[in-house]
């Protein structure tokens, strides 16, 4: 996309995104080994753990399968050798204490929710383009732009904006953007909390991330006020943090619920449209209009080994990457002013390929915590061999179906989603609770996850066992994953979702060829 700022009626006619600059880098050909290296470093971190567990099983077992004669001969024989005593307690309570010490607490989650916006709210493209018409703020040759952004996006007839950017003339205001993140979010938590019966009172941690939209007092302290939580809860609000801080507060809420025992975390996913609809003619710019809409989503997370049996999923990994430190991923999405002062979110023509190398790390970096041993010699192996030897060898690309039953891609636009599949390899079955969400939600920025989560419930695919690979991107530039798996089988018939009642409508067909 161009970087530069127009001024209004100064009109770039030349291609958003030059054609070399749309896809996402191939990931077949480098891979960087310090990424491999960087994902063993994770499975040795955790390794401690991996091998006492088998151990202390191993254990177990054997003793289990002595007799009473056995037993009795062990104590004779222990009775009258001290040195014997010694050494086998100490060797017990020091395995048992390292288990103990080094068992991290597990992360369940409970349920979740995802905002669905009243029909009201609802915004087909006709009626987009007719709001954006009647603002008088875009040039008639951006107005084709924007519809042609629509047209290619993705996006159905049936996504949600809010009410202050509806109106005519629009309304932008603190007061409308504070109705409408109450909306969102009081919607998202009075539904979670509906399906769990938790008391709010035994919530310990919250966390809220929305990026653009950070009042005073904060989202988070809104929360606590309207459902009046405990005076000693861990709040957290983070802002600035793009459309992968969903995946960031999950992690986050990880590692609080791995040091406090017994405990609720609530995770609050969502972004704010209403002072954040950019009203000018850069062109970097007005790509947003066009893919975010409004949505939002109540994550409930608990460490309670008495929730394992009624909650969902089991939170196996997340692996975080930041690419902050280059210059060029840092500013590939920035919020700032165009040429006339009107602020809005750039998005640089470096985006694709700073989301491309930051998903390949990424990816490279959960491969060795995730994928069948076999998978892993293949790939470890071709990657010795160009890499050590020099060897001219295909690369082997792992086969991530192996790992996952089901994939969650963040739905930030269909050229995205379309270069993912081709990249990881992926069928339209597992690409379709992604395509489907921009479909019918649009961009809900960290929120899309779980509204694609939601779609493979309803659809009744998740089985117990089966494990779900959510990834997202945003600015900074960041890529994050989450690894969960599921408890238990999930019926659609008795879980209540955004697709309620029309699931059998999908999916539709979406075309899949992007040019913008």
């Amino acid at each position: 996309m161009e970087g530069k700022t127009m001024a209004e009626g100064n009109v770039e006619q030349k291609p958003l995104i030059p054609p070399s600059d749309r896809k996402l880098p191939d990931f077949k050909k480098s891979v960087k080994l310090k990424y491999v290296k960087l994902g063993y470093h994770y499975l040795i971190t955790h390794g401690m753990y991996l091998f006492l567990s088998p151990l202390v099983v191993v254990i177990a077992a054997q003793i289990s399968t002595f007799s009473l004669q056995d037993l009795r001969n062990l104590w004779e024989h222990l009775q009258y050798n001290l040195i014997s005593v010694i050494i086998c307690s100490t060797l017990l309570v020091f395995l048992l204490t390292l288990y103990f010490m080094t068992r991290p607490r597990p992360v369940y989650l409970v349920n979740f929710s995802c905002y669905k916006p009243e029909d009201p709210r609802k915004c087909t493209k006709r009626i987009f383009m007719d709001r954006s018409k009647l603002t008088g703020s875009f040039t008639e040759e951006n107005l084709e732009f924007q519809r042609k952004i629509l047209e290619r996006s993705g996006l159905g007839e049936q996504t949600y904006l809010p009410e202050a950017v509806l109106n005519v003339p629009p309304n932008p205001c603190m007061e409308e953007a504070r109705k409408e993140a109450e909306i969102v979010m009081f919607g998202a938590i009075d539904e979670l909390l509906a399906k769990t019966n938790v008391n709010p009172k035994d919530i310990g941690i919250l966390i809220v991330n929305c990026s653009l939209f950070n009042p005073t007092p904060s989202l988070s302290a809104m929360v606590v006020n309207h459902y009046k939580l405990r005076g000693n809860i861990l709040s957290y609000n983070l802002g600035g943090m793009g459309c992968s801080a969903g995946l960031i507060s999950v992690d986050l809420a990880k590692h609080l619920l791995h040091t406090i025992p017994n405990t609720y975390a609530l995770v609050i996913s969502m972004e704010n449209i209403t002072l954040n609809w950019y009203f000018g003619n850069d062109r970097s710019k007005l790509v947003s209009n066009c893919l975010f809409r409004m949505g939002g989503a109540a994550i409930l997370l608990s460490n309670k080994r008495s929730e394992r049996r009624r909650s969902k999923y089991q939170l196996v990994h997340t692996v975080r990457t930041h690419k902050g430190a280059d210059d060029k991923c840092f500013g590939c999405i920035t919020q700032e002013e165009d040429s006339t002062g009107k602020i809005g979110v750039t998005l640089s023509k470096e985006l694709m390929a700073v989301a491309g190398d930051a998903l390949k790390t990424n990816i490279t970096t959960l491969g060795p915590l995730v994928l069948p041993t076999s998978e892993q010699l293949l790939f470890f192996a071709t990657l010795v061999g160009r890499k050590l030897f020099k060897m001219k060898i295909k690369p082997y690309i792992p086969d991530f179906k192996l790992a996952f039953e089901h994939f969650c891609i963040h739905a930030g636009g269909r050229a995205v989603l379309d270069e993912i599949e081709k990249n990881l390899q992926l069928s339209d079955w597992h690409m379709e609770p992604s395509r489907m969400t921009l479909y019918r939600f649009g961009n809900t920025s960290s929120s899309s996850l779980w509204y694609e989560l939601a779609y493979s419930e309803a659809k009744g695919r998740i089985k117990k066992g089966d494990r779900t690979w959510q990834i997202a991107f945003g600015s900074g530039f960041k890529c994050n994953s989450a690894v969960w798996r599921a408890l238990t089988t999930v019926n659609p018939k008795t879980e209540k979702s955004p697709w309620m009642n029309e699931i059998h409508e999908f999916p539709v067909d979406v075309p899949k060829v992007s040019r913008i």
